[in-house]
């Protein structure tokens, strides 16, 4: 079967109203998750990365309890056989004296709640996400293949907490032979495809994934993949990651302009820059700098070229809420018509989509689906724009 699956989102609080992801909204409950996930969204499968917290566990042992979710066999949890929610944890790790985080996927409540309480000496609040906990990767991974779990190092080229853009040049920096059999596949992040991380001949075996790290229910699916798998449950998962069985079909993200760390900006003129060895703004002479996506695989990439061959196709796709003209209602409109935005962005035809909303924005909408609306690019924690 092939699936669309978003692996990384985040919960803001519990159902009972704790913060979970301090810097996520606070509506998005693990409830609501499941609910936008396999409605509006129309996503068959969603990693959800703050379940290492008692308050998330005890959400999801009373939605099992109350008849909602169901253990798969193979692993993950099946939420009114329309969605299957794989748990996870982010923790960040300290790697060469700067933290990055990791992703760590498991298989079933009980690994959670079981990884959860093996971490929580570690960390010095398991009730919040993306902690940094005082143990080694070696650590992490250990522990995260004994709860039956696979690892995927998150973001891994953003500025902030990515493992190649902020901890490490080289994957032999941080994992052992022993620990990269835990590692299942890397998380490209916001600011980059592809093209751009193949030109890193460290990652050539490795599977990449494109996830939204959403912080709120809108931002959900604003990256994913289709994977081809034997089923959606926990196994098939890694079996596809790893390229066992299956495989990703396809990555579907932001165009890497559009990322808010593409381009290096200087934090205190606010103006996009070329990154120089001295780490420092030519402008105003500023050190307070973030290094952008771009510029940092140019700097540590051992091609010049992408070396993408064989490597499932990545689409610039546009998610819908960036295209200009698509407000709150013009999307509540096309959500209403074809149910999701998945049938959106994959199934509707321009004949449809021109009933629907219009020739002009019709023809937006598949410019947007094929990654061909013009692009500013954006840096410095600021998203790039769509040109109308």
């Amino acid at each position: 079967m092939r699936f669309f699956a978003d692996l990384h989102v985040h919960i803001g609080r519990t159902s009972r109203g704790e913060a979970v992801k301090v810097t996520a909204s606070s509506e998005l409950t693990f409830a609501k998750i499941l609910e936008e996930s396999a409605g509006r969204k129309g996503l068959d499968a969603v990693g959800i990365v703050d379940c290492a917290s008692p308050g998330v566990l005890a959400d999801i042992r009373a939605l099992i309890e109350a008849g909602e979710m169901a253990p798969l066999e193979g692993g993950g949890l099946s939420y009114r056989k329309r969605l299957v929610v794989y748990p996870a944890a982010e923790i960040g790790i300290d790697v060469n004296g700067k933290e990055a985080h990791f992703l760590s996927y498991l298989p079933s409540l009980e690994a959670a709640s079981e990884f959860s309480a093996r971490l929580a000496p570690f960390v010095s609040n398991i009730a919040l996400s993306s902690q940094k906990a005082r143990m080694s990767l070696s650590g992490l991974c250990r522990l995260t293949a004994e709860c039956g779990g696979f690892l995927i190092p998150a973001h891994v080229f953003t500025p902030h907490k990515g493992y190649y853009g902020h901890a490490a040049s080289r994957l032999e920096e941080g994992f052992s032979a022993e620990d990269r059999r835990c590692l299942a596949a890397v998380e490209l992040g916001l600011s980059a495809d592809t093209e751009m991380a193949s030109r890193l001949s460290d990652l050539d075996r490795i599977a990449f994934v494109s996830n939204s790290d959403a912080h709120s229910a809108a931002k959900i699916a604003r990256e994913y993949n289709e994977i081809e798998a034997a089923d959606a449950s926990f196994s098939s998962l890694k079996k596809a990651l790893t390229g066992e069985q299956g495989g990703i079909v396809a990555n579907y993200g932001l165009d890497p302009r559009l990322g808010k760390y593409h381009k290096t900006r200087c934090d205190v003129c606010d103006r996009e820059i070329p990154l120089t060895p001295a780490r420092s703004c030519p402008l105003c002479g500023s050190g307070r700098i973030t290094v952008g996506v771009a510029d940092r695989l140019e700097e540590i990439a051992d091609r010049k070229e992408a070396a993408a061959a064989g490597r499932p196709p990545y689409v610039r796709q546009v998610p819908l809420e960036f295209v200009p003209g698509v407000g709150p209602r013009t999307l509540h409109t096309l959500i209403e018509d074809f149910g999701s935005e998945m049938n959106v962005l994959h199934r509707a035809t321009r004949e449809e989509l021109e009933s629907a909303v219009g020739a002009k924005l019709a023809e937006r909408i598949v410019l947007a689906r094929s990654g061909r609306l013009k692009v500013r690019p954006g840096g410095g924690g600021v998203y790039g724009r769509i040109e109308a």
